[in-house]
């Protein structure tokens, strides 16, 4: 591992020297690809000086224990012995953390599917509700919603609302959504006052860029029709609407939310590019189905990830088995401390994986 890291030191001072290179900055498109890798670098780089610098400090303290008679010194080099060892194996475990190969597509937005499951209206009423999560979510982060397309009940709620969300890290955060959310209560349309178990399934899929997937358009058929439902003035009165269908996979997209035919049949293809990728990484992840097994989750849309009970004020993360009793703020978008503890979970069982291969 240090070796690496002395390898990255190294690497990190080149691109510093040649940052300074004025033959460098004029080179815009070499500029940027420097500024990138040294960005990536920075935090390994600087996490790594502070290794060196407490291994020193160590070191320093042993021999002033060695070396000095005087009580009260001697003390106070105990003192920052103990810190100082207390502190290197926090700061190597930060370490391994940062060399873990990162997911290419962490940096990317996001295509988010939201799906109406088991629980009719009740379903449909939660669908709408995650929705409002990601999106308040996304306004905490600065992040900017898109709304694709969206199929609603009548109600309220959203038999199926697809929607991108775009900004730095977005995938890297969002990406454990996927799978099946379950909510228990008691639904508005309940007489009886009896708890009703639900469903609403959830696919975040990184966007694909058109260089990430070969989409050859003669396998693509649209078909346009007049938009239904709460698009505003003149949605309804074109065939502003497109179905579009890729005819080797099947997967049908129908996009309405845009006035424009052009700009729904943009969205349409972002959406089929993004399943289309999504399917590519699922073929390639088939191989590493074992190891992937005891990480947080495979993303299988078929796995129950979480259950929100609202007599009980509760959200449940049934694969890291996280409680927290504070459904109001999670519902309201503060969904932070969820993301993290199963970041934290899914570096800590990489971490296992590696050191047993």
């Amino acid at each position: 591992m240090f070796d690496k890291l002395e390898d990255i030191l190294a690497r990190y001072d080149e691109i510093v020297d040649e940052l300074n290179n004025p033959s460098v900055v004029n080179d815009q498109n070499r500029f940027r690809q420097l500024m990138k890798e040294q960005t990536d670098l920075t935090p390994i780089v600087e996490k790594y000086k502070e290794y060196k610098a407490t291994k020193e400090s160590i070191e320093e303290s042993l021999m002033m224990l060695e070396e000095e008679s005087d009580e009260e010194i001697r003390e106070m080099a105990k003192e920052e012995l103990n810190e100082c060892k207390a502190r290197i194996g926090t700061i190597e475990n930060d370490i391994k953390i940062l060399l873990l190969p990162k997911d290419p597509n962490d940096e990317k937005n996001v295509i988010v599917e939201i799906r109406a499951g088991a629980g009719g209206d009740e379903a449909a009423l939660f669908a709408a509700e995650l929705f409002r999560v990601y999106t308040r979510f996304a306004e905490r982060n600065r992040w900017k919603v898109d709304m694709m397309n969206s199929n609603e009940n009548g109600l309220g709620g959203f038999k199926e609302v697809i929607f991108m969300i775009s900004g730095n890290g977005a995938y890297s955060k969002l990406k454990y959504e996927s799978g099946v959310h379950r909510v228990q209560r008691i639904p508005v349309t309940e007489s009886g006052g009896r708890i009703h178990t639900s469903t609403i399934t959830v696919a975040i899929m990184p966007e694909a860029e058109e260089v990430d997937v070969e989409l050859d358009m003669n396998d693509c058929k649209f078909d346009v029709f007049r938009a239904s439902g709460n698009g505003g003035q003149c949605v309804n009165t074109t065939d502003s609407a497109v179905r579009l269908t890729h005819i080797p996979s099947g997967i049908v997209i129908s996009c309405q939310d845009e006035k424009s035919q052009l700009k729904n049949k943009d969205k349409a293809l972002k959406v089929l590019r993004s399943r289309l990728y999504e399917l590519e990484l699922e073929k390639a992840h088939s191989a590493e189905a074992e190891a992937r097994k005891s990480q947080v989750g495979t993303g299988d849309r078929s796995e129950k990830i979480r259950t929100y009970n609202f007599p009980q004020g509760r959200v449940t993360d049934h694969r890291i088995k996280l409680t927290l009793h504070r459904l109001d703020a999670i519902m309201d978008g503060d969904i932070e401390e969820v993301i993290d503890s199963l970041t934290a979970a899914d570096q800590t069982a990489k971490l296992s994986n590696m050191q047993e291969n």
